[in-house]
């Protein structure tokens, strides 16, 4: 068998049992004060540091939330550039088409009104242009006329008098015949 042997972990002092005991206990007792001593201290350089490190990550999150502002606002800037370009695309586009079926409308419109006989607006200017001329025409030979005599017309014919009626009647003209049947109702 084995024989155990007793030791301690450290040298044997030749004291007395009471007084190694009790020194022992004021020696441990010493080692958690300043155990707990350091402990403290860690936690208030801990504290401090803790106050630190907060500060340099607000500094750092701020400085971070820069950035992505700045970085967000050019991208909205691109965004909107590129729909800008793309609203005057379709715009254009939308335009162009517009403009084609108007012309469209517009010829259609124009065949079937001159197949209604209905007058162009360039038939209207040249029948404006021409009445003008006519005018101006009409003005010149009416500034020189005046310089002329008016020339006499022929005197108008006058009614029949009763007695050239009677006259006629005696003669047995065919007028008097045809008022005569007309009104016996033959």
């Amino acid at each position: 068998m084995v024989k155990k042997t007793n030791k301690t972990a450290g040298p044997k002092l030749d004291l007395p049992a009471g007084l190694l005991d009790s020194q022992l206990a004021q020696s441990v007792k010493e080692s958690a004060q300043q155990i707990w001593l350091a402990g403290m201290g860690a936690f208030a350089k801990a504290q401090e540091g803790r106050m630190k490190i907060f500060q340099a990550l607000i500094k750092e999150g701020a400085s971070l939330q820069r950035k992505t502002q700045s970085a967000a606002e050019e991208k909205i800037g691109e965004v909107t550039d590129r729909m800008s370009s793309m609203a005057g695309d379709v715009t254009a586009k939308a335009g162009h088409h517009w403009d084609k079926l108007e012309s469209i409308f517009e010829q259609r419109t124009a065949r079937a009104m001159n197949k209604l006989g209905v007058p162009t607006a360039k038939d209207v200017d040249a029948l404006i242009k021409r009445v003008d001329e006519l005018a101006a025409a009409v003005a010149r030979l009416s500034k020189t006329a005046p310089a002329k005599a008016p020339a006499k017309t022929a005197p108008a014919k006058t009614a029949p008098t009763k007695t050239a009626r009677q006259a006629a009647a005696r003669k047995g003209s065919p007028r008097r015949t045809a008022t005569r049947k007309s009104a016996s109702g033959s």
